[in-house]
């Protein structure tokens, strides 16, 4: 009889799902994404979701019966040397805890990931994410060529379904992919050796299977390991060829990568797109301000959630007509705009990625868990003002 009684949600199994969301070989090599704090092995009935983990936030999260946290923004990307209850980041890591609620950031793994961040960015303001505006290095693969003796029966599909469940064989939208020769295997056990066939000292020929897949570098030690424990032999031959780079070529269309590029469904002012941008993103104090010619006609805009203005070089170069970016400074929009750089709107940091919460909590409901987003605007700006106007 079979068991259909489903296996709680645990912090590892939302970790695990999160990560094949947004890869954490995506990461920016300083950032500091995954798992904060939280035993992987702890269930998990319901998740919340925020773009940074303040004591604010945490506290909500706990009062909601929370298990577990997923923010945005790495809670420890600064160093800290102590993380005592009477220290800013200590007082939340110990409500956190204290209470068994497990705290994951996913962040410019996040931003990098397809569907990710940016993409909700882009479809929020109204464009079809296309390419990215800096594609990820695309993922070093490996071709694999592993021998599996045609005795004892099963042993090719027992291998296989080991190395396809460590991530083996996947091309694109497909899944188990392999090839498969048959031919002559040569052998001679040494001295120590612990042969599952043959005789130490004498030469040992038998019919052999060649599984051939590709598996992404990254994932050489785990393969290796699943291939030791499920191949029948002491030592199981296997070679391991990396693929020329020309061999991974990427539809940038569908690139991961940071920022997204796509386009209006018809052409806009640029003073009214402006307005469609504010009218869609969350509202902040700061609201949204813009750089460039209001009759301007924008059909390719380029977007790129939080700090954005390392790539003015790079939109221009691509020819958009506008570019959605936060935490914009004076002197660079000055000189981009001097360069005949595209018009630029400014929205505030919170408001370009708070939306991604959702996409999250959708990732993360998959799982069979409650899911709740905490709409507290952490947004440091709380106030913008105008000179009043004189009678």
């Amino acid at each position: 009889m079979t068991d259909t009684t489903a296996r709680p949600a645990t912090v590892g199994s939302i970790r695990a799902a999160l990560d094949r969301a947004y890869p954490p070989r995506l990461a920016e090599p300083w950032d500091r994404v995954g798992l904060i704090c939280g035993d992987p092995a702890a269930e998990v009935g319901r998740v919340a979701f925020a773009l940074d983990c303040t004591l604010e936030v945490a506290r909500r999260a706990v009062e909601i019966g929370a298990d577990m946290l997923v923010v945005h923004h790495p809670f420890l990307l600064r160093g800290v040397n102590s993380v005592a209850a009477d220290t800013p980041k200590g007082e939340v890591l110990h409500l956190l805890i204290t209470n068994g609620v497990a705290l994951f950031a996913a962040h410019t793994n996040a931003d990098a990931a397809r569907p990710g961040v940016n993409d909700r960015l882009a479809e929020l303001v109204g464009i079809t994410p296309g390419r990215p505006i800096e594609p990820a290095e695309p993922a070093v693969a490996d071709h694999w060529g592993v021998h599996v003796p045609t005795d004892p029966p099963g042993a090719l599909e027992k291998v296989s379904e080991a190395l396809f469940a460590a991530g083996a064989g996947e091309i694109g939208n497909y899944s188990h992919c392999s090839f498969t020769l048959e031919g002559t295997g040569q052998f001679r056990p040494e001295e120590g050796a612990d042969p599952a066939e043959g005789e130490v000292g004498e030469t040992s020929r038998g019919r052999e299977h060649r599984l051939e897949f590709v598996a992404p570098a990254r994932l050489r030690g785990r393969l290796v390991a699943a291939l030791r424990a499920a191949h029948p032999f002491e030592e199981p031959a296997f070679d391991i060829a990396p693929m020329p780079p020309e061999a991974l070529e990427v539809d940038l269309s569908q690139a991961e990568g940071i920022g997204r590029v796509g386009e209006l469904p018809e052409p806009m002012r640029f003073a009214d797109f402006v307005q469609q941008v504010a009218d869609r993103l969350p509202e902040t104090a700061w609201g949204v301000r813009a750089a460039g010619d209001p009759e301007l006609l924008v059909k390719t805009v380029a977007v790129s959630s939080g700090a954005g203005d390392g790539f003015l070089d790079k939109v221009r170069a691509l020819g958009v007509d506008a570019y959605i970016t936060s935490d914009l400074r004076h002197h660079p929009v000055d000189e981009h705009l001097r360069a005949g750089g595209p018009a630029v709107i400014d929205t505030a940091h919170w408001a370009s990625e708070f939306p991604w919460t959702s996409q999250a909590a959708d990732v993360v409901a998959a799982e069979g868990v409650d899911t709740e987003i905490i709409d507290i605007r952490t947004d440091p700006w709380a106030l913008s003002a105008h000179p009043r106007r004189q009678n």
